[in-house]
């Protein structure tokens, strides 16, 4: 928190998250005329200031810490019955989750917990230095010129969209926040990156835009640019790719509604395709708890392992391991794993609340890392 001359300036979402819990509630008999009644909930006091006995050449300073208020999304409203003074109000911060990242183990890739040796999360909201972050979220790994590079979701308070983010470790264990390496006007989530024909390609999800697209690193891990489209459709959510019988495939979740409760799937013998919807579309229809992708499509030899996201009885429940044990380019048939879910809620600290990503490596005979997330609800807000 910045402390102004005349008042205290959130910085970040853990500043605006504070001063939420400290300030009070509205009287409902007395409120601003820009409130409706039924809306007062998601209002507060933060405080009020006063500029009576200023000098003149003092008032520009506080009209800049009242445009500062202003641009952290504070709302700076006259008092009607005394123009010297200003009433501060605070809306309810519109995340109700606060997410984090952490890296499990474990002997296979649906049988995996939080090791003891590891300090779990590995990255939170407080390790990004660029932006100011809400949540860190969706991560995805590999490995190149042997360092373990992680992209994830950085969302930024500022803006309200989601950038991609990087960071490295050595070991898959300690982890250092690098920087943002992708950011566009748009918002930008579940950074599926992979590595094709000695080139490593990104394809985030890009809500909004109605289609899938694909970006390749012209300076891998910093640069990526823009190569082309796949699949486009009115609502993309979460796209995940693998390559499997010298086909491409590629599954995400459709529903424009977002009950999270579609998941379709298409195939091409080309990266950059042309694509096709498989016959079997949609593969689910109207189940929450299993359409969603939930992270990287696991391809072992003849073993096909989907994750998927359990969105009852709400978003970022628990994560649920299916093996394909049929595909074609006219058939489809899953079951579900038998260890499962193979993530979810651990009651406490940063994953209390939910888990809804996963993805899985092999590091060395019959152990597994994977990155994860989680999430807590934001402070008791």
């Amino acid at each position: 928190m910045k402390e102004g001359k005349y008042a205290r300036i959130p910085e970040n979402a853990a500043d605006i998250e504070h001063l939420w819990r400290r300030s009070q509630r509205l009287d409902p008999t007395n409120l601003p005329v820009w409130i409706w009644p039924g809306d007062a909930d998601g209002y507060r006091v933060a405080g009020f200031i006063s500029r009576a006995e200023l000098l003149k050449r003092e008032q520009k300073c506080y009209f800049a810490e009242l445009e500062e208020l202003e641009a952290a999304g504070l709302i700076v409203d006259q008092d009607p019955s005394d123009r010297y003074q200003d009433h501060i109000y605070i809306p309810a911060p519109w995340w109700d989750q606060v997410w984090s990242i952490g890296i499990f183990a474990g002997k296979s890739p649906i049988h995996l917990a939080s090791p003891q040796n590891i300090g779990n999360p590995v990255l939170t909201r407080d390790n990004i230095t660029d932006v100011s972050a809400v949540f860190v979220a969706d991560p995805f790994m590999l490995r190149a010129n042997g360092v373990w590079h992680m992209f994830f979701e950085v969302m930024n308070w500022r803006t309200g969209k989601g950038e991609i983010g990087h960071a490295l470790s050595e070991d898959g264990v300690e982890w250092a926040y690098q920087q943002i390496v992708l950011a566009e006007p748009f918002h930008l989530s579940y950074p599926y990156v992979f590595e094709w024909m000695d080139d490593y390609y990104m394809i985030p999800e890009r809500p909004g835009l109605s289609a899938i697209g694909v970006y390749k690193a012209s300076n891998f891990p910093t640069l990526w640019s823009f190569v082309g489209d796949l699949v486009s459709g009115p609502y993309l959510a979460d796209p995940s790719i693998f390559r499997h019988h010298d086909k491409w495939w590629l599954f995400t979740e459709t529903n424009p509604d977002e009950m999270y409760d579609t998941l379709r799937l298409y195939y091409a013998d080309e990266l950059m395709g042309p694509w096709r919807e498989h016959e079997k579309n949609p593969i689910i229809e109207g189940d929450p708890r299993v359409a969603r992708p939930g992270g990287r499509v696991l391809v072992m030899k003849d073993t096909i392992i989907r994750y998927a996201q359990n969105c009852f009885p709400q978003y970022g429940t628990e994560v649920r391991g299916f093996e394909i044990v049929d595909l074609t380019t006219t058939t489809y048939r899953e079951r579900e794993v038998d260890q499962t879910p193979v993530l979810k809620p651990s009651d406490a600290g940063w994953n209390a609340r939910g888990m809804h990503h996963i993805d899985p490596h092999l590091v060395h005979d019959r152990q597994w890392i994977a990155c994860v997330d989680g999430w807590s609800s934001n402070g008791g807000l």
